[in-house]
């Protein structure tokens, strides 16, 4: 043992405080027990240990592990045996050859450090266990190896992953992990319990690169930084006004429900002076996990057939089972919920099925994903009827804009908050329901009297049906002239309907048509309410310019608009054909149009932005390549891009489009379109073809990653006025940065800012032939395929000046 130490003598007189680590220095051939006087090492100043810990749930079980020693809690840091606890009895060696190993008390080894030849060990002040070489450096250490938790002064690595445990007293591995991806990204994941397979992302640094490292610095600031990255290399995750860390304990940890939390805990010296002895949540991320979680795999925060609640005040999250339901475990609530009664009988007739259940409504909750069936435009009692009667359907699910979805057990990824815009209706059997059985006696009689029910029912029928014919007959034929001509004119399209409405109708709606909300190509936009249970809203455009046109422009617009149903398209709720009158109605579109969004004063989100781009592009890539047709629209700008209650981007305004049979690729036409996003073949003598569609979202696309108009006449600088000449002039100077000034989103993104600028170059291309389809320009958005450097050469971009 003593020439180890004169080997050691020379590294530790460089050491600061040599004296006080002398004292805490491991030597090979020191061990640990459970039970008795040596369980831990101790860090110089006493603030961590590193030992056996017994668990919370089972006292006579123990975790090797890493915990704060100096608060009552004992919270622990890092553990290496969460799955495995220890009983009385095991034992940890630091062996001759420089390994730690624990074993349990059978003599089999549980645990090993994956190193050898380590020549002495310390536990550190920072929380850190190191098993150092003969030179000094350090072997293997707690910090590269970390389980739920980061500490100040702490660098984790890429391909370093955080693993959330089971529950708070549960050290299992768990639901939910950190990853600090080798593409340079950084992504929350959702993960299966307990094959650990990686399921959905539920929130990213958006960030691309050779790798990066997540760091805990002495300010309290954790952030992420990219490698070869000089331009933009660190992304703030958290950062807050830290107390010092002389009066205070610092730490964040990956929580069981999947949330990074930031803590801090008062010192002796502040404990003192009258605080609180606990931890206290400085920040987390997400801030609110509820309304993020839209996993397609696994339940989500909370466990099957249970919803989250975030608690603000707290910062923490509640998991609840719906009504007539209950956990199967109170004690782990993750596994979910099951219901207190037997499910709905397929064998049910229509008439026993509301004898026997309900629909109740849940205000404000929503299990978002997995629905086998949707519903547009609907109300909200047809919504429960339709739910009600099928013996699949466990909850509907009702948006005030009129959707409804069918859902089936097991419901995941519940949520509940002020800001969940939707009703929930949850089938449950009646409370005097209580399964009643047919007995025997009761059975014969049916069936006695089935063939009596059979014959008079049957005679019922024959005799209506009859009646109504008669009915119909003498109806049509009293209105034959005046239905006839209108038949004619409607026959190609009618079909695609859904509602016929008469003018009258649409003009009590809209109040005798006196609030104008907008004007289109060939008409103007009314706001109106239906007459239903909910006063539905509706948008009403009335087609009122261009007589000679009119007609042409209503049949095209129906014709487009009937044929097409896409999340990010306008759907047509109905028509009015009366005498000269002709009007469209859609659903209203409470959020107005992007035009509002971008250019009222105030910078939208960046990630909102993107999600509007991407809707945008797959509704082109929609009307282009996968309705039955396809669709040229000749004017997309963003007073034609609606955005609904949740801001998904809807394409409207089909006034101008234009058809091309399947094996068209161009076709001939007047000029048509906006100024300011004329593609330049509109000026030529050329067919048009869906690269005119392309070369208005390049100059829409622009707009929306830098929130300004295409011409800004009090841009301050002339060389701004025109935003397609800017974009290109800071494109090739390498200064996208100044397209995006003062928007520190869009700044922490430009990974995504540049993909999107090349994206929006290639489209406004002068040659159609060089300007990608809207099936590439999705894919590119998206990342899936790489963006080559557009051309460099200024185009012409006449049409940005007119």
């Amino acid at each position: 043992m003593a020439h180890i130490f004169l080997l050691l003598l020379p590294l530790l007189l460089q050491l600061p405080h040599s004296c006080t680590l002398a004292q805490h220095i491991i030597s090979p051939g020191s061990a640990l027990k459970p039970e008795g006087p040596k369980r831990s090492w101790l860090s110089p100043s006493g603030d961590f240990a590193f030992g056996f810990r017994s668990l919370e749930t089972n006292s006579s079980l123990y975790l090797l592990a890493i915990w704060f020693d100096q608060i009552e809690e004992k919270t622990i840091v890092w553990y290496t045996n969460g799955s495995t606890p220890v009983s009385s009895g095991s034992s940890l060696q630091f062996t001759h050859n420089g390994t730690l190993s624990l074993c349990d008390s059978t003599g089999a080894e549980v645990w090993r450090s994956p190193i050898s030849g380590g020549a002495y060990a310390s536990m550190n002040d920072t929380g850190n266990f190191v098993i150092y070489g003969a030179d000094g450096s350090p072997k293997w250490q707690s910090f590269t190896t970390p389980t739920d938790t980061i500490l100040p002064s702490q660098e984790l690595s890429s391909g370093t992953i955080l693993q959330a445990k089971l529950m708070d007293t549960d050290y299992s591995s768990g639901r939910f992990i950190l990853s600090l991806g080798t593409d340079g990204n950084m992504t929350f994941y959702t993960v299966a319990v307990p094959t650990g397979f990686k399921y959905d992302g539920y929130w990213s640094t958006n960030t691309s690169g050779n790798g990066g490292k997540l760091v805990y610095d002495a300010n309290g600031t954790i952030y992420y930084a990219l490698e070869n990255s000089m331009k933009y290399p660190t992304i703030v995750i958290m950062s807050a006004e830290m107390d010092s860390t002389d009066q205070y304990f610092h730490w964040a940890k990956l929580d069981p429900d999947g949330v990074l939390r930031q803590y801090k805990y008062p010192k002796r010296v502040v404990v003192s002076s009258g605080l609180p002895a606990a931890w206290t949540v400085v920040q987390a991320v997400p801030a609110n996990i509820c309304t993020i979680m839209y996993s397609n795999f696994g339940s989500g925060v909370c466990g099957y057939n249970s919803y989250c609640m975030f608690n603000w005040n707290q910062t923490e999250t509640e998991c609840a089972c719906a009504p007539k339901y209950s956990f199967f475990d109170p004690e782990r609530k993750y596994k979910g919920c099951k219901p207190d009664f037997a499910l709905q009988s397929c064998d049910l007739t229509e008439a026993q099925v509301p004898e026997q259940f309900q629909m109740i409504p849940m205000n404000n909750i929503d299990w978002p994903l997995r629905a086998y069936e949707q519903y547009y435009p609907m109300n909200e009692t047809t919504c429960q009827q339709l739910c009600l009667t099928d013996c699949f359907c466990a909850a509907a699910v009702f948006h005030q804009d009129g959707r409804c979805w069918k859902k089936k057990l097991p419901l995941s990824n519940g949520n509940q908050g002020t800001e969940v815009q939707r009703t929930v209706f949850l089938k449950v059997p009646k409370n005097n329901y209580s399964h009643p059985l047919m007995n025997t006696e009761a059975r014969s009689k049916w069936k006695a009297n089935r063939k009596d029910w059979i014959l008079g029912g049957s005679i019922i029928i024959g005799v209506s049906v009859f009646l109504n014919f008669l009915f119909v007959l003498a109806h049509l034929l009293g209105t034959r002239n005046r239905a006839t001509t209108r038949k004619n004119q409607l026959r190609p399209w009618i079909r695609v309907m859904t509602r016929d409405f008469t003018y009258r109708e649409l003009e009590e709606a809209t109040n005798g048509f006196n609030e104008e909300v907008g004007r289109g190509a060939s008409g103007i936009v009314y706001k109106g309410h239906l007459h239903d249970e909910f006063g539905t809203s509706i948008a009403v455009k009335k087609i009122d310019r261009i007589p000679r046109e009119t007609d042409k422009e209503f049949t095209m617009e129906v014709e487009t608009i009937g044929h097409t149903l896409h999340k990010n398209l306008v759907q047509l709720l109905g028509f009015c054909y009366e005498g000269t009158e002709r009007l469209l109605v859609y659903p209203f579109m409470p959020n107005g149009s992007l035009t509002k969004f971008l250019f009222s004063g105030m910078r939208p989100s960046w990630d909102l932005r993107v999600d509007i781009s991407h809707g945008i592009a797959r509704g082109l890539l929609y009307l282009h390549d996968e309705c039955g047709k396809q669709i040229i629209h000749c004017d997309i700008k963003p007073e034609n891009i609606l955005l609904d209650h949740n801001f998904i981007a809807k394409i409207s305004d089909f006034g101008l489009a234009k058809l091309l049979k399947a094996e068209q690729t161009q076709t001939s036409t007047g000029i048509r379109g906006t100024r300011g996003y004329f593609a330049p073949e509109w000026f030529k003598n050329v067919g048009i073809s869906s690269k005119v569609d392309v070369y208005s979202f390049g100059i829409v696309l622009l707009e929306i990653v830098c929130s300004r108009r295409n011409v800004d006449l009090k841009a301050a600088d002339e060389e701004q006025v025109i935003l397609t000449y800017w974009a290109y002039d800071c494109y090739r100077c390498g200064q996208l940065d100044l397209l995006v000034e003062g928007d520190e989103e869009a700044i922490t993104n430009m990974n995504m800012v540049e993909r999107f600028t090349r994206v929006a170059l290639w489209c406004i291309q002068d040659e159609p032939a060089m300007r990608p389809t809207m099936l590439k320009v999705t894919k590119m958005l998206e990342g899936a395929i790489e963006v080559p450097q557009p051309p460099i050469n200024t185009p012409t971009f006449i049409s940005s000046l007119l």
